[in-house]
């Protein structure tokens, strides 16, 4: 799909999403709030708690270190255990240094001393961030997430992943969300493909899809045209359809 739209990564941080202990559902979330706003999601990657590749990581997924996207999202590894070593790898990638933040430290102690928890050196590791970065409001823990450069680094739980992409999606850069139209027929992927090639080759500036699905003892495909002009998807549509003959 030829698009002018800005582009963005997820890199998704943890040991217990690439062991399967844990089930990923941050990138699918935020995959759905950046096309409603019509930023291009075009990378995801997932990365264990390894500073070494979580640094390498964001240098080639960050535009501003030289990478390759407008935009980068981290889910995860930003909270008090010793293996949360996302901001530390996060302030190695954009040479800076990393210290207790005071705004978030405020923040976090109000929060814990009016439900009464105690103020720990471990609880208090979620107040450092990298010198330079910018806050990430956190209305559901308090612990924040932070922006630096082109990334945004935000926590693993999806509950507080989720109210951190609240905070942040109306400062983001914005384009033209997507137009999709999908068609299912029973008949399979191989029947359907010289179709869908033909209306693909036709609309070059559209992205063309088929998805396999059995009904019963059938055998289906959904097809799926995606654009950024809602009047082309259409005229796409019509034209799979009258090649499919229906």
């Amino acid at each position: 799909m030829q698009s002018d739209n800005p582009t963005a990564a997820i890199l998704v941080i943890g040991d217990e999403i690439l062991s399967g202990r844990t089930r990923e559902g941050n990138a699918h979330y935020l995959s759905q709030v950046l096309n409603s706003i019509g930023v291009d999601l075009r990378e995801v990657r997932i990365v264990g708690d390894d500073h070494d590749q979580i640094v390498a990581s964001i240098k080639v997924l960050d535009k501003s270190l030289g990478g390759a996207w407008d935009m980068l999202f981290t889910s995860g590894g930003i909270g008090p255990t010793h293996d949360d070593i996302t901001a530390d790898a996060v302030a190695a990638a954009f040479g800076v240094g990393i210290e207790i933040n005071e705004e978030a430290r405020r923040v976090m102690v109000e929060r814990w001393q009016a439900r009464g928890v105690e103020v720990t050196g471990n609880r208090l590791r979620m107040a450092r961030i990298p010198l330079g970065a910018a806050l990430i409001p956190n209305a559901h823990s308090a612990a924040p997430g932070f922006h630096i450069g082109n990334t945004y680094v935000m926590a693993g739980v999806p509950e507080v992943f989720r109210a951190m992409v609240e905070a942040i999606v109306d400062k983001l850069p914005t384009g033209r969300p997507s137009v999709s139209e999908a068609l299912e027929v029973l008949r399979p992927e191989s029947d359907v493909a010289d179709e869908l090639r033909a209306v693909a080759d036709a609309f070059p500036d559209l992205s063309l899809g088929s998805y396999p699905f059995q009904s019963g003892q059938r055998y289906g495909t959904s097809l799926v045209i995606r654009g950024l002009d809602g009047r082309r998807v259409t005229d796409a549509m019509t034209l799979l359809r009258e090649r499919l003959a229906l």
